[in-house]
């Protein structure tokens, strides 16, 4: 088994870049090969799991635009199993690089050819746009998970990114599917949250997954130690969402 996940979602704050380090620490918790791919300028998932993005010679960026080889920019983290191919501020440099080059969407999945098969999953944290990296990591991918927050614009912007997604399908990646929609910083103490919960479950059914992801304070908190969840507090109700998450999509992926 081996599978590429693109994290998606063009609205900014819904959790993708807590979805992309947690999931990835719990599937590496499980014993899964892991591997996250920050995809995102802003280098938030490399940071938060402890990396200075300041310091990085390496990153996605090098290896979109033929700097450097992917096997040369995999770093390791403090979770046995799970590796990181960090970013920093010069990926927003590589969509105007990359405008003129041939097969320009096709990049990053040229890039993760060379390593796909050294894991059990590749995790790819899109940055909060539907720009030319995250056309090329949704190219990549099998599929896509699109966090949404429970909060009042949950679905604004949705039915934008599922326009994005059935564009890519039809002309650069037949195989993508959306691997699940995951709903976010759900407060139990909120009616709204509660209404957000009911109206995606209704509209996308079995799209949605059984995990939903509560508002946390160790989930914020975590990055600033540049750990994951699950190292920062293995009992918090944060690290034990995803590592259900993280079961949820292991047993569907299960060959």
């Amino acid at each position: 088994m081996s599978k590429i996940v693109a994290i998606a979602n063009q609205k900014g704050g819904v959790g993708k870049t807590t979805t992309a380090m947690n999931l990835a620490a719990s599937l590496a918790v499980l014993e899964y090969k892991t591997l996250v791919v920050d995809a995102d300028p802003q280098a938030n998932t490399t940071s938060g799991l402890g990396h200075n993005p300041r310091e990085i010679e390496n990153s996605i960026y090098e290896c979109m635009v033929g700097k450097a080889s992917i096997k040369d920019c995999i770093l390791e983290t403090d979770v046995e199993f799970l590796h990181v191919v960090p970013s920093h501020i010069n990926l927003v440099g590589a969509e105007v690089e990359m405008v003129n080059l041939s097969n320009r969407e096709e990049k990053m999945r040229g890039v993760l050819k060379e390593v796909r098969d050294d894991y059990d999953f590749i995790l790819i944290d899109c940055a909060p746009s539907l720009g030319l990296i995250t056309v090329n990591s949704l190219t990549a991918s099998d599929s896509v998970i699109i966090p949404v927050q429970c909060e009042y614009f949950a679905l604004e912007g949705l039915g934008k990114l599922l326009n994005t997604i059935q564009i890519i399908q039809k002309r650069l990646n037949s195989a993508l599917e959306i691997e699940g929609i995951l709903l976010t910083m759900y407060d139990v103490r909120l009616r709204l949250s509660n209404q957000v919960v009911e109206e995606v479950q209704a509209h996308f059914k079995d799209m949605v997954f059984n995990t939903i992801v509560p508002r946390n304070v160790k989930l914020s908190e975590s990055p600033s130690f540049g750990l994951p969840a699950i190292v920062h507090d293995a009992e918090s109700k944060g690290a034990l969402a995803y590592l259900n998450l993280a079961k949820e999509i292991a047993d569907k992926n299960k060959d």
